[in-house]
């Protein structure tokens, strides 16, 4: 009836994968009669916004965040909060010897196995939920890496187990055919994993020469020796990669888009490096001929270190970018949005001696710039990729960056400084829609803690006379993530830290520190029924539904 009230929903294509933006149906059933499904076309919004959270941070009963039933609830109040994004951080291997950095991994393709669900693993029949009772820990607000790997390892361990011991059926043979698929990346990795156990844990560049060096007839004896073992880390990384297709499908059924981030180098000591050695400026001992950093800035007086090899963009260009555009292609399996780190070392990147002791001591080096830009829209013409542009860059940078359309990145908390009137990262600045707006990053304070710790009065004073109204500790969080949503930005994104109002213990990250990073978890019932009709209302008001 025409009186009858009508709720739309977008409908899911189960063939395609993707939410069909053109068709909607009614939601609604009047008396015994579904009404129909209607063929409509309306205004595609591009405005949305989205939350910044790593999984690590859910609050699993097995030590670590993981892609099990937490992270369903938490897509639920995604889509109730009327999100569009889930910003994650890299998914990659993490370990002690990276200090469990999701951005210093030894795989750029591999998954982190400590995502796994135990619970999930229990759905498939692989473990028994008795067992899985008595190996939960109590959940702390903190991530504890080195006890939940052990306690990961045993519980994939013994799934494994299960696994092999099954009569053959549809997930031996879904797992051969992804052995099969993914060989080109998979085979190297689990070598490399396991080579590094039978070195004891020392890099890849300290192994005796014949595996050091690949030579070919000493993996082959290797790899049949030891064929058990890699073929039990192909299975975990077969189960992770299984677990977030289906986190991928869940998300898409409730309209919301997986926001990932790419790490723009690979660590000395990987599988990447130790099975591409060529396209990184390594000597033949596989020791760094020049290692990656950044300049002093925003964070550190002396500019941050990182160690990482850099690249042969010369020998990369020479091969089209393949190893490059193979990563990409792996990454957009995993998300709707890839967001490209350290955005401006495609035009030119901080180079620095392998024996310097500081950043200081680097140098700029051209990057590959637009040929390859060139190559990558060639492959994904779309381009689905933000750039990541924060930092002291210049005006080439930015013309890199627009010539291809990219978003790039605004700040708020950079934008209270003596430079307000023009400063880049205020609202009344934003020229253009195509930039993703954040309060703040996984590397800035929370809001909270950035308003108590970072800003001094005459700082607070330009955020308050910005805002019209009093700013205390208390509302700080809401003022900014209000002036992000009712930015012309296309997208915003809000650490789920500040959605909370937590202060700075609960920061996620200290560049250019090593200790106490990427542990903090959100207590069990965050968020809640405030933050959620906190968001509604802003998407509403704002226009970002």
């Amino acid at each position: 009836p025409p009186e009858a009230p009508v709720e739309w929903t977008n409908i899911f294509n189960a063939e395609s994968g993707k939410l069909d933006n053109g068709t909607l149906m009614v939601d609604r059933i009047f008396g015994d009669f579904p009404l129909a499904v209607l063929d409509m076309k309306l205004p595609l919004n591009e405005r949305g916004a989205g939350i910044l959270m790593s999984i690590t941070a859910l609050p699993s009963p097995f030590g670590i965040g993981d892609m099990g039933p937490e992270a369903t609830q938490f897509i639920d109040f995604l889509s109730r909060s009327r999100q569009k994004y889930w910003q994650l951080l890299p998914l990659n291997p993490i370990g002690p010897d990276q200090i469990w950095s999701p951005y210093s991994s030894i795989s750029s393709l591999a998954g982190n196995t400590l995502l796994i669900s135990p619970d999930l693993l229990a759905v498939e029949g692989l473990l028994e939920e008795k067992y899985l009772r008595k190996k939960q820990i109590r959940v702390k607000d903190a991530v504890d890496y080195e006890k939940a790997l052990e306690l990961k390892n045993e519980i994939l361990d013994k799934a494994y187990a299960n696994f092999y011991a099954q009569q053959p059926g549809y997930l031996h043979q879904e797992f051969a055919d992804f052995c099969k698929d993914e060989a080109f990346w998979l085979d190297d990795f689990v070598l490399y994993v396991v080579l590094k156990q039978y070195h004891e844990d020392t890099p890849c560049y300290e192994w005796e020469s014949t595996y050091k060096n690949r030579e070919e007839r000493a993996l082959k004896k290797f790899s049949k020796t030891y064929e058990d073992v890699l073929t039990r880390i192909k299975w975990q990384q077969f189960i992770f990669f299984r677990q977030w297709a289906r986190l991928k499908s869940l998300a898409h059924v409730h309209g919301i888009k997986l926001y990932g981030d790419l790490p723009f180098y690979a660590g000395l000591d990987s599988a990447d490096v130790w099975a591409n050695r060529e396209i990184f400026k390594i000597d033949t001992d596989g020791a760094a001929l020049g290692v990656a950093g950044v300049p002093p800035d925003y964070f550190n007086a002396e500019g941050q270190l990182w160690g990482m090899p850099v690249y042969n963009w010369e020998v990369l260009r020479e091969g089209n970018y393949e190893w490059w555009l193979q990563r990409i292609r792996k990454n957009m399996e995993l998300y709707d949005l890839l967001r490209l780190d350290h955005f401006r070392a495609f035009y030119n990147f901080w180079e620095v001696p392998p024996a310097a002791v500081s950043a200081i001591e680097g140098s700029w080096q051209l990057g590959p710039g637009t040929l390859f830009f060139e190559a990558l829209q060639a492959e994904f013409p779309l381009l689905p990729f933000v750039a990541e542009d924060l930092g002291q860059i210049g005006a080439d940078i930015s013309l890199l960056r627009d010539a291809f359309r990219l978003p790039g990145m605004k700040v708020l908390q950079f934008a209270f400084g003596e430079d307000i009137a023009n400063s880049l990262h205020i609202p009344h600045n934003f020229v253009s829609s195509n930039f993703v707006v954040y309060t703040g990053t996984h590397d800035n304070n929370t809001s909270v803690g950035w308003y108590l710790n970072d800003t001094d009065k005459e700082e607070r004073q330009r955020l308050e006379d910005y805002a019209g109204h009093l700013v205390t500790r208390r509302n700080v969080h809401r003022v900014l993530g209000r002036l992000a949503y009712s930015s012309i930005a296309k997208i915003v994104i809000v650490p789920l830290q500040d959605i909370l109002g937590l202060d700075d213990r609960s920061r996620m990250n200290v560049p250019a520190s090593i200790a106490g990073n990427w542990t903090w978890r959100m207590k069990a019932g965050q968020p809640g029924l405030f933050e959620e009709i906190q968001l509604r209302l802003w998407t509403e008001v704002f226009g970002r539904i």
